[in-house]
C-alpha cells in the first residue's frame, strides 16, 4: 500500500509521515519543492524515517497538478492508495492573496494531481475554522450554514474544503483539527500559534509578580486545543476504516475549556500567577457593535491597544477569537475512534510540556541579540565623563564591543590618555574635550560631533558634579545648588536637545543618563546633586510619553555610591561599601542592552516605596542617618581637620553595610 502526502514537511505532516512509517506499510511518497529537499533531509534524519520508505516527488503547490512532471505521475498512477493532503497556511496574519493560493488553489492542484494518480482516497486536512464564527454548535454534516467568514484565513479554509466537497473524480473525506499545539508527550512545536500567542504576556506576568498574586482577567468562549499527535493518530485510523467516504471528521476535544480556564493553566504550567477573577468579554455585547467600533477607532486607544499588543508580541487578528462563539459537534469521529483508544488528553495533563518547549525553543527572547557587541556595533556612543570612573569603564566595553566610541571631558591630558589607550586595545575612539556647565560648549559638541561623525545613537550622560554639605552649611552657598543644576541638569540636557532632532529624524535612539539612588533615597546632606539628578529623571518622564512613539528610548540608571574621585573629598566613604567603576559599567552595559525605562538596585526601590507609603517613619530613618553622619572636614572648609580626620565609627560602617550604595 503507498501513500502520498503534501506538507510533509510541515507540522502535522512530518508527524504523520513519522506515524504511517511505524504504523503501516509500503512506500511513502512525499510532495517537496526543489528548494525545501535539505529541510526533508533533515527532518528526516532527526525522525529517524527509513529512507528506503519515504520517496520525495518533487513539485510546487502553486502549480498545475503540483508541478509534478507528466512522467512522474504516470509512473504514480495507480499505486497511490491514500493521499492525504496538508499543505497550506495556518497563519491568521498571513496576508490574503497568499493565504488564497496556498489554501484555495492549493487544494485545486492537489485534488488534480489525485484524480490524474488514480488515488484512492483524497485525505483532506481542513479545519474546525471552516465554521467560520457560527453561533452556535456546528456539527460534522454542516458546512454551509458556517458564518463570519470576512477574515481571509476562515474564508479560504471554508473555500478550500468546499472545493473536495464538489469534487467527482475521486473519493474523499475531510477531517477537521482544533487548535493544534505541540506534542502531548514531548511538547514539541513548530511555530508559535494559538494559545502561545500569551505565552509572552504571561511571563512578562511571572517576572513582575509571584504567582501568588490573584490578577483580574478575560473569560470568553471555548477555545478547542488538541494536540498534534492525537490529531495524526485519529487521522490515521479512520483514514484506514472501511465505509466512511464522503464524510467529514471534527478532531476536537468534546469538553473545550473557556479563554480563562485556558489561560490560568498554562499560568500554572509556567508558573505565572493566575487570574482568579474573570470578567466575560461576552458581557460586553450590549453595547452596540457601531459603539464599541468607535470607542475601539479613536487613536489614543487604538494606539494604546496596538502598543500591548507590540509588547506583548500577540497579533491583533487573533483577538476576535477571544469571545469565540461555536462549539463543535464530533460525534462521527468519535464512532469512528471507538475502541481504538485515540482520545484527545486533558489539556492539565501535559500543558507544562507544551510550556516547557516553548520557553526552551520559541520564546521570541531567545532570539533576541542581548550581546553588547550587538547592540553596538558601528553604532555611534557618546560618552560624557568618558576619561576616569564610571565613564572609562563603560568606554572601554563599548569600544571593544566595535563601537563609534566618543569620550568627552574637560581635562586634555586624561582624555587623550584614555582615548589613546583605547585606541591601541583595536577601539575606534574619539575624545574631544568640553566644559558640559558651559552651554556654549555643549552647543559646539554637539555640533562636532554630528560633523564629524553623522549621528548619534546613543548618548550615556555620565559627567556630573556631587556636593555633600548640609543645608545649613550651605546658606551662604547658593552657587552650590547653582553650579551642581548647571552641569548635571543643564548640561545634559543642552546634548540631549541638541541630539534629538538627528535621533527622531532617523526614529531611533537612546539617551541614558546616569542619576543616583539618592533620588529614590532622598539622602540628607546631598539636597543639590539629589535636586539636579531629580530634575533630569523627571524631565525624562516626560519626554518618554511624547517620545517613545518615535523610537526614542530613556533610561534613567539610579547608581549607587561608586567609587571614582568624585566621592574623594569624603573619607568615611573608604569604609563603607561601594561599587566599583567596572561594577557600575554593568549596569549603563545592561541599560545599552536591554533599554528599560529604569535601572535601580532592589534598596533603592525599597527606599522609594517605603518613603511612599509611610513617610513620616521614613523621615525618622533618614533623620537619624544625618545626625549619624556629620559633615566632612571638607564640607566644613576646616582644612586642619581634613588632615586628620576621625575614622568613622563601626556604628556608621554597620548603618552603611546595611543600606550599601546610599549615599550618607
Amino acid at each position: 500500500m503507498s501513500y502520498f502526502v503534501t506538507g510533509a514537511t510541515g507540522f502535522i505532516g512530518r508527524f504523520l509521515v513519522d506515524r504511517l512509517l511505524r504504523q503501516r506499510k509500503g512506500t511513502v511518497y512525499v510532495l517537496v519543492r526543489k528548494d525545501s529537499r535539505k529541510k526533508l533531509d533533515a527532518i528526516a534524519k532527526k525522525m529517524g524515517w527509513d529512507g528506503k520508505r519515504v520517496v520525495p516527488v518533487e513539485g510546487d503547490m502553486t502549480q498545475e497538478k503540483c508541478g509534478v512532471s507528466a512522467a512522474q505521475a504516470r509512473a504514480l498512477a495507480g499505486k497511490v492508495k491514500h493521499f492525504f493532503h496538508l499543505a497550506a497556511i495556518y497563519d491568521l496574519t498571513a496576508k490574503p492573496e497568499a493565504q488564497y493560493a496556498a489554501n484555495v488553489e492549493g487544494t485545486r492542484h492537489a485534488l488534480d494531481l489525485a484524480a490524474a494518480l488514480k488515488a484512492g482516497v483524497f485525505h483532506h486536512t481542513s479545519s474546525i475554522a471552516a465554521a467560520g464564527l457560527y453561533p452556535g454548535v456546528f456539527r460534522e454534516d454542516m458546512f454551509d450554514e458556517a458564518e463570519g467568514l470576512d477574515d481571509p484565513y476562515l474564508r479560504t479554509k471554508h473555500d478550500s474544503e468546499g472545493l473536495v466537497r464538489r469534487e467527482t473524480r475521486v473519493k474523499w473525506r475531510i477531517y477537521r483539527p482544533g487548535m493544534v499545539v505541540g506534542h502531548s508527550q514531548t511538547g514539541e512545536m513548530d511555530k508559535i500559534d494559538g494559545p502561545y500567542f500569551f505565552f509572552t504576556f504571561l511571563k512578562k506576568l511571572r517576572q513582575m509578580l509571584p504567582p501568588w498574586m490573584p490578577m483580574l482577567g478575560l473569560e470568553g468562549g471555548r477555545i478547542n486545543i488538541v494536540p498534534v499527535d492525537y490529531v495524526v493518530d485519529a487521522m490515521d485510523h479512520i483514514a484506514h476504516k472501511p465505509r466512511l467516504d464522503g464524510h467529514c471528521f471534527h478532531l476536537t476535544d468534546p469538553d473545550p475549556l473557556r479563554v480563562g480556564e485556558v489561560l490560568n493553566t498554562f499560568a500554572r504550567a509556567g508558573h505565572s500567577p493566575e487570574m482568579t477573577m474573570r470578567l466575560d468579554a461576552r458581557m460586553f455585547a450590549f453595547i452596540p457593535g457601531s459603539v464599541r467600533g468607535a470607542v475601539a477607532n479613536l487613536p489614543p486607544v487604538r494606539r494604546f491597544i496596538g502598543m500591548l499588543l507590540r509588547d506583548f508580541k500577540i497579533p491583533k487578528q487573533v483577538m476576535k477569537f477571544l469571545t469565540y462563539p461555536t462549539r463543535f459537534d464530533n460525534r462521527e469521529a468519535e464512532r469512528a475512534l471507538k475502541g481504538s483508544g485515540i482520545q484527545v488528553p486533558p489539556l492539565e495533563s501535559y500543558a507544562w510540556r507544551l510550556w516547557d518547549y516553548w520557553e526552551r525553543h520559541l520564546d521570541p527572547d531567545l532570539f533576541v541579540d542581548r550581546s553588547l557587541k550587538g547592540k553596538v556595533r558601528n553604532k555611534v556612543v557618546v560618552i560624557t565623563g568618558g576619561s576616569s570612573g564610571i565613564g572609562l569603564a563603560t568606554a572601554q566595553r563599548v569600544a571593544e564591543a566595535g563601537a563609534i566610541t566618543i569620550i568627552v571631558a574637560r581635562g586634555e591630558e586624561e582624555l587623550f590618555k584614555a582615548r589613546d589607550a583605547m585606541k591601541a586595545a583595536g577601539g575606534k575612539v574619539f575624545a574631544y574635550t568640553a566644559d558640559l556647565a558651559d552651554m556654549d560648549d555643549c552647543d559646539r559638541l554637539v555640533q562636532t560631533v554630528l560633523e564629524e561623525h553623522g549621528r548619534c545613537d546613543v548618548l550615556v550622560n555620565n559627567a556630573g558634579r556631587s556636593i555633600r554639605r548640609s543645608i545649613e552649611l550651605s546658606y551662604d552657598r547658593f552657587h552650590d545648588f547653582e553650579r551642581t543644576m548647571q552641569l548635571n541638569y543643564f548640561g545634559s540636557l543642552r546634548l540631549i536637545m541638541g541630539f534629538l532632532p538627528g535621533m527622531t529624524q532617523r526614529r531611533k535612539g537612546h539617551i541614558i543618563n546616569i542619576s543616583s539612588i539618592g533620588v529614590l533615597a532622598n539622602s540628607p546632606r546631598f539636597s543639590a546633586y539629589v535636586a539636579s539628578k531629580a530634575a533630569l529623571d523627571a524631565w525624562s518622564r516626560c519626554a518618554q510619553g511624547e517620545l517613545s512613539g518615535k523610537g526614542i528610548s530613556f533610561t534613567t540608571i539610579n547608581m549607587p555610591l561608586v567609587k571614582t574621585p568624585m566621592i574623594a573629598p569624603t573619607k568615611m566613604y573608604d569604609s563603607v561599601p561601594t561599587l566599583t567603576p567596572d561594577e557600575a559599567a554593568d549596569l549603563v552595559i545592561k541599560g545599552i542592552i536591554e533599554r528599560p525605562s529604569r535601572i535601580a538596585t532592589r534598596l533603592g526601590i525599597f527606599a522609594s516605596v517605603i518613603n511612599a507609603l509611610a513617610p513620616k517613619a521614613y523621615e525618622v530613618i533618614m533623620s537619624t542617618a544625618f545626625e549619624l553622619f556629620p559633615d566632612s572636614a571638607a564640607a566644613r572648609g576646616d582644612k586642619q581637620a581634613l588632615k586628620g580626620e576621625v575614622a568613622p565609627s563601626s556604628e556608621q560602617i554597620a548603618f552603611a553595610a546595611l543600606m550599601r550604595g546610599v549615599h550618607w
